[in-house]
């Protein structure tokens, strides 16, 4: 099984935090959408026959393409692919992006599953991401997305932002847990040096929060979407049941998967690979890196990638797959953690317990064979 995400780099407006490949330069669209079109043809051999289940439209923006332009590109992947009807296909949109309009054309298109960019329902915390919409017009966004008849809906949030925790999280808890969708990605900031936000800590204007208001609001968000009824089953990601992402799953998961634009990444089971151009550099001539994974990158991958989700790593499956020494190099490296409870072992399995994700990369990093 494999999945194909579509990298669309635009935005009309650049968030505080973010660094991921983007540009505000939207005369661009038409032409970088050609060049979406010839990157799949140029790699239509890439997923070497892996029947694709998922599509995954990423940014960036991808909801300031019309709805007829993205189905476009789906129709082009199953003429090259040769799939059915996606078991799910998804399109990051920004809320104000989301007007009745623009929700009745995707309701014509394959799109099954919105990912709205909310970040906060608090108009100040908003303004200081540089968010284009307001907590009123997220609300309105997903109202209208539901009264469409899109039912598998999830929306980012971010949490762990200096001054905007304690009962003004708690409120953007409360908006969407009324909202009633059925995914819910919840983020903890990161600051980077590239961002408005990173300058701005250099500058000491801004900063990260301290450790223990992180694990604070960690717990909180636990806590409160657990509670209602959501399966914490990765560290950032929660859900009802039958509502996990699908397309996301398979990432960690370890399955192929074919990256179409500028910045995105592919994985073929034994090759990582990723265009490395720039918006205009792309729709000239798109440049590539890659990176050929050796036994220990592939263990080290399959560790970083279980340990992240609910289900963790099979014992079984690492001697199989890495050597029955790997096995029981995990089993202990593993030791101290199980010993704090910070992971536990059922049967072949280890993984950490949903509450303490928040320590998953010093536990990944422990586990790691260096």
């Amino acid at each position: 099984m494999a999945g194909i995400y579509f990298h669309i780099p635009f935005c009309k407006r650049i968030c505080a935090y973010c660094d991921f490949r983007r540009t505000a330069d939207l005369r661009r669209m038409e032409p970088l959408l050609g060049a979406l079109h010839r990157e799949l043809e140029a790699r239509a051999g890439y997923l070497g026959g892996h029947a694709v289940r998922t599509l995954y439209f990423g940014g960036g923006t991808p909801s300031l393409y019309a709805p007829e332009a993205l189905q476009g590109l789906v129709d082009h992947a199953r003429r090259l692919f040769g799939f059915g009807r996606p078991e799910e296909l998804t399109v990051e949109c920004n809320p104000d992006d989301l007007t009745a309009d623009y929700v009745a054309r995707l309701r014509d298109t394959e799109i099954d599953r919105l990912s709205i960019g909310v970040q906060s329902f608090d108009d100040a915390c908003l303004r200081l991401m540089n968010r284009r919409h307001s907590a009123a017009e997220a609300i309105s966004a997903v109202r209208r997305a539901q009264r469409a008849g899109f039912v598998n809906l999830t929306i980012d949030l971010i949490f762990g932002i200096r001054g905007f925790g304690g009962e003004i999280l708690r409120r953007t808890l409360d908006t969407a847990l009324e909202l009633d969708v059925p995914h819910i990605s919840a983020y903890h900031l990161t600051i980077e040096p590239d961002t408005v936000l990173g300058r701005r800590t250099a500058r000491g204007e801004f900063g990260p929060v301290d450790d223990g208001t992180s694990e604070r609001e960690f717990a909180a968000v636990h806590e409160a979407l657990t509670a209602a009824g959501y399966e914490h089953y990765e560290v950032s990601n929660y859900a009802r049941k039958g509502y996990r992402a699908r397309h996301n799953a398979a990432y960690w998961s370890g399955e192929p998967y074919l990256g179409i634009g500028p910045g995105a990444h592919s994985f073929d089971g034994a090759e990582r690979r990723w265009c490395s151009s720039a918006a205009g550099e792309y729709i000239a001539a798109p440049a590539y890196g890659f990176e050929r994974l050796t036994p220990r990158d592939r263990c080290n991958e399959y560790v970083m990638t279980g340990l992240r989700t609910a289900e963790g790593i099979s014992l079984a499956e690492a001697a199989e797959r890495f050597g029955a020494a790997t096995a029981a190099r995990l089993v202990r490296d593993a030791g101290p953690w199980l010993a704090a409870g910070t992971l536990v072992r059922e049967a072949d399995r280890l993984r950490i317990p949903a509450a303490r994700m928040l320590v998953s990369d010093a536990v990944i990093e422990a586990l790691f064979d260096a």
